[in-house]
């Protein structure tokens, strides 16, 4: 392989966007994981602490959680590089197993995982806690990739679609037994839009889509209104329902949604300021370095901090949507719409809960929140779109 035509042959707008994107999650997480509350328990005055500079600030940030994150970061980039210079041709012969793998790997969690706030999702390897539901989601839309392309002009009718939703339907019932909602929902995300494509009829993955919606809005309705039975804890639903009104549960299931509207609502066009957060400051908003980190960016960054991460995104995800379009096979067109697909629905899911227009699901923001294993598996993700955009032309090497 030719490296000075590998090097000529990125897509710099897409690996720049995403080096601006970590660089600045970096910062705010480092804001974010900020504890002043420990500090005033030492006695340290607040009309002080408050009035403190950006660099007093900085001294005393918690800095573990920024190292760690780099470190993440050093490790997806090495992996990623390790991906592109794999055809990803090449990786169909190994979809068998690795389905078989990301069982294993997601059924083993059942049994070995570690429980946090009531789910059970990570596996303890020592001086790494690895989460097999953020690495799932990559490796389905690899395997799913493969399954589609076999069977491309044969999903003409809900019968041939059938053995889609049972391939994926496997791994995402493990997912939900830990419980991770949240994760089963982007699969999901992944499944439809990568059908979109695939299918000769995509009217009929529109339909189906919007019927499965409206019989899960219908089911919650009915549970709510006559007590009929849903796969759901109370506290799973709550958590899900309660954006419609969270003032119903200012100290409960709503408190978080209400501490993050009162950030972003107070943060005017500018915000106020790196390390000056109230909502963060006081410790008001909480798990802020992962779930509501959007939180933390629009009220120090302000309306235009907010807009620019939106538009940095955008041009990301169009990014995405070009590689797709431009790949050589449709393989690469799968797998590239399943990434796309994967980020939307995250960044959509993550920044509406924050301003109480989507459930809270508990997913991070990607390439933004704090979290190893979505980190690692968001660069991967990456290196995959940029593998399938080297080689969109037959022979480029």
């Amino acid at each position: 392989m030719n490296n000075k035509r590998l090097i000529k042959n990125l897509d710099f707008t897409l690996i720049g966007v995403t080096a601006i994107i970590i660089i600045w999650s970096l910062i705010v997480i480092g804001s974010a994981s900020t504890d002043y509350g420990w500090w005033m328990r030492l006695g340290f005055d607040m009309n002080k602490l408050q009035e403190a500079s950006v660099f007093q600030r900085l001294l005393w940030m918690k800095k573990e959680f920024v190292y760690k994150q780099f470190i993440s970061v050093l490790i997806g980039t090495c992996a990623a590089m390790a991906v592109v210079y794999i055809p990803y041709e090449d990786w169909r012969k190994y979809t068998k197993h690795l389905y078989v793998i990301n069982l294993l790997m997601l059924g083993s969690v059942l049994v070995l995982g570690q429980t946090a706030m009531g789910a059970q999702r990570w596996i303890d390897i020592g001086f790494f806690r690895f989460q097999p539901s953020e690495s799932a989601k990559l490796i389905i839309i690899i395997v799913l990739a493969d399954f589609l392309a076999n069977k491309e002009g044969k999903l003409r009718n809900f019968k041939e679609l059938l053995p889609c939703f049972v391939y994926v339907g496997l791994p995402m019932g493990l997912i939900l037994l830990q419980p991770d909602l949240g994760t089963s929902l982007v699969f999901t995300a992944i499944l439809f839009g990568m059908l979109f494509i695939a299918s000769s009829k995509p009217l009929l993955i529109t339909g189906i889509f919007s019927g499965g919606l409206a019989a899960v809005i219908g089911l919650v309705w009915s549970h709510l209104k006559f007590g009929t039975w849903i796969p759901l804890h109370d506290y799973q639903l709550n958590r899900l329902i309660i954006f419609l009104d969270p003032w119903s549960d200012i100290q409960g299931a709503g408190y978080h949604v209400i501490q993050s509207q009162i950030a972003i609502g107070s943060s005017g066009l500018w915000g106020k300021g790196l390390l000056r957060g109230t909502q963060s400051f006081l410790e008001f908003l909480p798990i802020r370095h992962t779930d509501f980190i959007f939180s933390v960016l629009a009220e120090e960054f302000g309306f235009l901090g907010a807009f620019l991460l939106l538009c940095l995104f955008a041009v990301f995800l169009y990014r995405g949507v070009r590689i797709a379009a431009e790949s050589k096979d449709l393989y690469g067109t799968l797998i590239a719409v399943g990434i796309v697909s994967m980020f939307t629905f995250q960044i959509l899911v993550n920044i509406g809960m924050t301003i109480a227009i989507m459930p809270v699901t508990g997913l991070p923001l990607p390439l933004f929140s704090y979290g190893g294993s979505s980190m690692v598996t968001n660069l991967l993700a990456i290196g995959a779109l940029i593998n399938i955009y080297l080689r969109r032309q037959k022979n480029i090497f």
